[in-house]
């Protein structure tokens, strides 16, 4: 014994809880999947080994898809129906059997959308594919339906990005951001091969700005916002806001942790969105900006009606009967995939 009266470590070879006797409760009975005695097929250990993996989802381990309850159509507003009726619209002309990678947007209208992917004829394909989101709701979305969970790291090219707008003009230009998502939103939508927007017919305007007075939203450095909102002002911006929480003290903080300005300007400005967009994009400090110009393939429109309009990148407009797609949303009740 030293003289402090402390015992020595005994050897790792000589500890018996790594090497227990065959009556030990550490012990390893045949077949039995330990962690301590699980290997990779490099023959190194496994520290993952010993994890069940949810079989299908792929969404980590322990977790437990809930699946997603449908409402019945009767039982929703006329705005909540023109959403549905719209992204049911859209998922079904434009994801396609071999599309492996889908980007899910962010909004009131992009529920219906996983809603739609998780019936048939397109849950046949689902555990094959990988769903990226664009914000938190998106991934509670995907991992609540139980889908493949992925991110752009893994996936920087997708195959059709779904996704909703706070406006969108006779151009196809759309102003995103209300949800202070627009950096991972047009990540994913400049990522995407196909990018379609769905919304109710409120959002469909000639000139943006039209519809949604709250202004361009602007994703900015923390540390440079109020340089930012100074440098806007000179641009002529008629009413820069830095947006603040509803439920928190202080500014809205995004997922990226950046703040967000609401920049106001005029009709003449909003007549040429890439140009104000460049303008501002060029502005020290600043991360995205919500306009979202040439990128969309088609918007699809939902009207309180029951008819769905879809607008073209090349101008054609043309109606679609997606009151025929309700079959299983009439009757609502739980839907996993």
């Amino acid at each position: 014994m030293s003289s402090s009266g402390l015992q020595p470590l005994a050897p790792l070879s000589e500890n018996p809880k790594l090497h227990p006797g065959p009556g030990s409760s550490n012990a390893t009975a045949p077949g039995h999947n330990s962690r301590r005695a699980s290997h990779s097929s490099s023959g190194r250990p496994d520290p993952l080994g010993s994890i069940s993996h949810a079989s299908a989802s792929r969404i980590g381990p322990g977790v437990i898809p809930t699946g997603l309850r449908i409402v019945p159509h009767g039982e929703l507003t006329a705005e909540e129906k023109a959403k549905r009726l719209a992204a049911y619209a859209a998922v079904d002309a434009h994801v396609k059997e071999h599309h492996k990678v889908l980007g899910i947007g962010s909004g009131s209208t992009v529920p219906y959308v996983v809603e739609r992917l998780c019936q048939e004829p397109h849950c046949k394909a689902n555990s094959d594919r990988w769903f990226v989101p664009t914000g938190f709701q998106s991934k509670e979305l995907i991992v609540k339906a139980g889908l493949n969970l992925g991110d752009v790291d893994q996936f920087p090219t997708i195959d059709v990005t779904i996704d909703g707008a706070d406006e969108v003009d006779d151009e196809l230009n759309a102003i995103k951001g209300g949800g202070a998502c627009q950096l991972r939103e047009k990540v994913l939508a400049e990522a995407a091969t196909h990018f379609i927007i769905v919304a109710d017919s409120r959002k469909d305007s000639k000139v943006l700005g039209t519809n949604w007075k709250q202004g361009v939203p602007i994703e900015v450095a923390p540390f440079a916002w109020a340089k930012v909102f100074v440098n806007l002002q000179k641009m002529g911006c008629e009413k820069p806001t830095l947006r603040m929480g509803k439920m928190k003290a202080g500014p809205v903080v995004t997922d990226n942790g950046n703040f967000v300005i609401d920049a106001v300007f005029s009709e003449s400005y909003m007549r040429d969105p890439a140009e104000l967009l460049h303008r501002i994009k060029m502005l020290t400090g600043v991360l995205e900006v919500g306009l979202f110009t040439g990128m969309a393939e088609a918007a699809y429109f939902g009207a309180p009606d029951g008819t769905v309009t879809c607008r073209w990148q090349d101008g054609r407009r043309e109606k679609v009967d997606a009151v025929a797609r309700l079959d299983v949303a009439e009757k609502g009740g739980q839907l996993s995939n």
